[in-house]
């Protein structure tokens, strides 16, 4: 899990983490703040099977609430992580 958030509307939150996979390497990580129903992709090319990607995410958020940011990594066969990693975000107005 990665540490709760605080964020006000129009103004960026960057969230960051690592992702690691033995023997295989991140082709990109992915995120969901739909509970994971849909998920937005970013490639990581360039990274190999043994050293941790460490990732950042920027999020504007446009209303004020309680988030939750889903976040999973894709290795090269086109796995995905059993389990999502998640973030929780609070945005003020």
């Amino acid at each position: 899990m990665i540490p709760r958030t605080e964020g006000h509307v129009g103004k960026p939150v960057r969230f960051q983490g690592t992702a690691y996979d033995f023997g295989h390497s991140i082709a990109a990580i992915q995120f969901s703040l739909d509970d994971g129903e849909h998920w937005t992709t970013y490639e990581t090319p360039g990274t190999n099977d043994y050293q941790n990607l460490t990732w950042t995410f920027d999020y504007t958020p446009e209303q004020p609430g309680d988030y939750v940011l889903r976040i999973r990594s894709m290795n090269d066969t086109g796995d995905v992580s059993p389990e999502s990693a998640f973030a929780e975000l609070h945005v003020e107005p």
